[in-house]
């Protein structure tokens, strides 16, 4: 089973991804975790590389060849490695992406999200979009001693969420999996997420049991 958590720099990514690890080790479950791109294409991972600083391609065609070439490549050469061995939660995967493109491009997000869909070995099938408030992400985010990275501005971060919420929408209609929204703001969201997320786990582990 593949795991995508989405959502806006301090949402509870990683916070979500750590409680999930260690409930899934304590139940004796095989979680591996993977990043967003694969970084095997030099071409695309230039691109990439200006897209995550702010700076857009020289059209949405550009960079959606260049992010869809990445994923092609991480689907290939990283996921289905991962998943031969278990089950894999990945840090952001095709909807961060999108939103990405969308933000800088000024396409719409569905656009995206239904081209990126069609990687049909790199679709998650359970997204997990944290909605925690744009307000409370910078809130998290000026505590740390790390410096800001684009799009983790309050007014860029408020764009954003409003492109994963129509991202969601649009990844479920093109694909039929399933979103789960939800803010991470207090404990009680952080054991209701790892319990949902360990629920499905559990779940895939018994269809792949031998019969």
């Amino acid at each position: 089973m593949l795991l995508a958590l989405e959502g806006l720099a301090g949402a509870g990514k990683s916070t979500v991804r750590d409680r999930l690890l260690a409930a899934a080790a304590a139940e004796d479950i095989h979680l591996g975790h993977i990043g967003q791109f694969s970084w095997l294409s030099l071409r695309s991972t230039r691109t990439i590389i200006g897209l995550r600083a702010g700076r857009p391609a020289d059209s949405g065609e550009t960079a959606m060849a260049a992010v869809r070439r990445d994923l092609e490549l991480h689907a290939c050469h990283n996921l289905a490695p991962a998943l031969s061995m278990g089950a894999v939660v990945a840090d952001r995967l095709t909807l961060s992406t999108a939103c990405l493109l969308a933000l800088l491009h000024d396409q719409p997000v569905a656009d995206y999200v239904r081209q990126l869909a069609e990687v049909a070995t790199a679709r998650a099938e359970l997204t997990v979009l944290l909605t925690t408030s744009p307000e409370l992400c910078h809130t998290r985010l000026s505590r740390r001693t790390t410096s800001r990275r684009f799009g983790e501005d309050p007014p860029t971060a408020a764009r954003l969420a409003d492109l994963y919420e129509q991202a969601a929408t649009a990844w479920t209609e093109a694909t039929r999996l399933p979103v789960l929204r939800h803010p991470c703001t207090a404990e009680p969201d952080l054991d209701l997420l790892a319990a949902a997320c360990l629920g499905q786990l559990r779940a895939a582990r018994r269809q792949a049991a031998p019969k």
